[in-house]
């Protein structure tokens, strides 16, 4: 049976990143899948018109590659989800979580550097209490690279994945994906360079037992 599927993304490029290939896969499986980008660029933020218009395009891009059924923006300011207050994020995700009415959703982790992650994390958790959204049955944090490698507190057990998604056959579509977003991608080591985009799928197909695969802590799910 299909399902509707969500992956929530702070930022453009976070869904590529990690769930890439796990995307195709659902598509594959005949699932409905959404999109949702909380964060948005503003000219009074400090972007230019270009910038703007040129990430516009990345995301129209994008969405054609994946072929959503839907992409949700909340337009949020980005790096500055810690200043708008938490009741904002969930009130805005809340309206798309009661739209799509997803079954699955795909979230960032919450121990990455970047605070934006951590604020999207929470609103998640929020907008996913049985008694308000009874019809989500799955959850699950990706990993991003260049955000979650980095979240050093030693707090925190780092991420620790425990799902994992035989991406093999949609690696290559997902690095086509990624060079959408151009700004968002350097040369080795850059964290988010194709060399190490490849070699993270090959490290965590190892512990799989596939060629190529992406990593996941399961949160929750109720069968």
């Amino acid at each position: 049976m299909s399902k509707d599927v969500l992956f929530i993304a702070p930022h453009p490029d976070d869904e590529t990143l990690g769930c890439g290939g796990t995307i195709y896969r659902h598509l594959e499986q005949g699932d409905r899948v959404h999109w949702l980008i909380v964060t948005g660029m503003s000219v009074d933020e400090g972007f230019s018109p270009d910038r703007i218009a040129s990430r516009a395009r990345e995301i129209e891009s994008a969405a054609r590659q994946y072929s959503f059924t839907s992409v949700h923006k909340l337009d949020l300011p980005t790096t500055k989800l810690d200043e708008i207050g938490m009741s904002k994020i969930v009130e805005k995700m809340s309206a798309v979580m009661l739209s799509v009415q997803p079954q699955v959703i795909y979230a960032p982790y919450r121990g990455d550097v970047h605070t934006d992650h951590k604020f999207v994390f929470d609103a998640v958790i929020s907008c996913t209490k049985w008694f308000r959204y009874s019809f989500v049955k799955r959850i699950l944090a990706y990993e991003t690279l260049s955000e979650t490698e980095f979240g050093l507190n030693p707090d925190t057990n780092g991420f620790r994945p425990n799902v994992y998604v035989d991406i093999s056959k949609y690696l290559e579509r997902k690095l086509e994906v990624m060079r959408i977003f151009e700004s968002e991608v350097g040369s080795f080591p850059f964290p988010r360079s194709e060399q190490t985009i490849r070699s993270l799928a090959y490290v965590r197909g190892s512990t799989a037992g596939v060629e190529a695969a992406e990593a996941f802590m399961l949160l929750k799910e109720v069968l």
